[in-house]
């Protein structure tokens, strides 16, 4: 199967239509948290990943804009209601079995402080091969990611719509992991709603 994993779109419709496009047809989506941003809706992106009845946890920016601090801007008229209660609905954590394989999805990390960055190289990733799933998928960095330990593979697929990782280019990306075996492709493409400013095209790499 072809699994498709998306993060932190942060309400850039363009850049997860272009995710979308890049990655083909895929047998399943994954979305990692931060779909919108903690201050600002995005009905444009709730709808469109729950229309594809994608796998979505909710992220440190669901959790502002879904609490007592996010009052305000869900309280504006074009925001759709039915969209809210849907994503509340949603996890923090996920753990579900694909083509076999265990799958866990976190945004950040499984370990406390829960909203603590681990970015690439860190020795805290070693902790993973203790894990009881086969496949552990986070975000939260915006960095990707791909590297197993023990019998765990992990996968960030960067952000799909707010990049930050320099590595490559500040570009921003999503992943295909192909569970028959273990392998990942990332799709890294710039940022649609910036392409005035002129970027590379757009790219694939393992």
């Amino acid at each position: 199967m072809r699994a498709g994993i998306v993060s932190d779109i942060h309400g850039n419709i363009e850049g997860l239509k272009q995710a979308l496009d890049l990655m083909g047809d895929v047998d399943e989506l994954f979305c990692a948290g931060d779909s919108v941003y903690q201050y600002r809706w995005s009905n444009e992106v709730v709808a469109l990943l729950k229309e594809l009845d994608a796998h979505v946890i909710r992220g440190n920016h669901e959790e502002v804009i879904l609490g007592p601090e996010g009052q305000r801007a869900l309280a504006a008229p074009t925001v759709d209601e039915t969209l809210v209660r849907w994503l509340r609905e949603q996890p923090f954590h996920l753990e579900a079995e694909l083509d076999g394989k265990r799958v866990m999805m976190t945004h950040s990390s499984p370990w406390e402080p829960y909203r603590d960055y681990r970015y690439p190289g860190e020795a805290i990733w070693a902790q993973a091969a203790e894990l009881t799933c086969d496949t552990l998928i986070v975000g939260h960095t915006h960095h990707r990611m791909v590297e197993r330990f023990g019998s765990t593979l992990v996968i960030n697929p960067g952000s799909t719509g707010e990049a930050r990782d320099h590595r490559n280019g500040h570009l921003l990306s999503s992943a295909v992991w192909d569970t028959a075996n273990d392998d990942v492709t990332f799709f890294e493409y710039p940022d649609p709603t910036r392409a005035a400013r002129g970027s590379a095209a757009p790219q694939a790499t393992v």
